[in-house]
């Protein structure tokens, strides 16, 4: 299999050197220099490549989305940040006839943890005792906030916890209402990413935390998502895959 990385920060460096290690082709690379608002992807610049991975901004993720979804080659995003945008995407991933998975956070650790505060969610929502909360920790160089995988989780919350209607991503300056979510993030030098969810009553206070220590779970999991996406024709996340291992 054959795949161009698009971006190559901390985690599109990580990507290559897994993919390598999984005798996969990183055939081409695209950077802010070679490709300024998706214009170095071409159907040249894509010859021969199965399967792109982006892992570029929140400011040209949409560039990049719409030109390699013109070229009719699939496509890999962990990019955060456009997700208001996500109707558009859906139409250019079916009039490409492409494939497309998206995921906030492609460790398999913190799909698990998704999966694990389902549960915790659906068994706390009956008592009228508890409070839940989700505060994030990320690098100071993250740009989005709160980070992709945090909504990820508040979106988990709203439909499992049925006390909490909205979010709040802000300081609060003044009483979080019962309805408010309340999530918070802090950026902080070279954190690859902590989320805790906050459960709270009078009686005791229970803490679910996943620590990612590296890269190396968010690249894994997007070149395992690569390969599986390689072939197949539409709109994925990382449930989908999950569920068919």
């Amino acid at each position: 299999m054959n795949i161009a990385l698009i971006g190559h920060g901390r985690t599109g460096k990580e990507i290559e050197r897994i993919a390598i290690q999984r005798k996969i082709a990183v055939k081409q690379v695209f950077t802010s220099k070679n490709n300024k608002n998706g214009k170095g992807i071409t159907g040249t610049s894509l010859k021969g490549i199965d399967v792109c991975i982006d892992f570029s901004a929140p400011e040209s993720v949409l560039a990049n989305i719409r030109a390699v979804a013109a070229c009719r080659k699939n496509l890999v995003v962990g990019t955060t940040g456009w997700q208001k945008s996500l109707g558009e995407v859906k139409k250019l991933v079916t009039s490409g006839n492409i494939g497309f998975l998206y995921a906030p956070n492609f460790s398999v650790g913190m799909n698990v943890f998704a999966s694990v505060l389902s549960s915790a969610l659906r068994s706390f929502n009956k008592f009228d005792e508890y409070d839940v909360a989700i505060h994030e920790i990320h690098h100071r160089d993250k740009t989005d906030s709160p980070s992709g995988t945090a909504l990820m989780l508040s979106a988990i919350v709203l439909e499992e916890f049925k006390k909490k209607k909205t979010i709040l991503s802000e300081m609060a300056h003044q009483a979080v209402q019962p309805g408010q979510l309340h999530v918070t993030s802090s950026r902080l030098g070279n954190v690859a990413g902590t989320h805790k969810i906050l459960f709270d009553s009078a009686a005791d206070s229970i803490e679910l935390i996943h620590t990612a220590k590296n890269q190396s779970g968010f690249a894994l999991g997007a070149v395992i998502a690569a390969e599986w996406l390689n072939g197949k024709k539409g709109f994925y996340t990382m449930k989908d895959l999950l569920a068919s291992l």
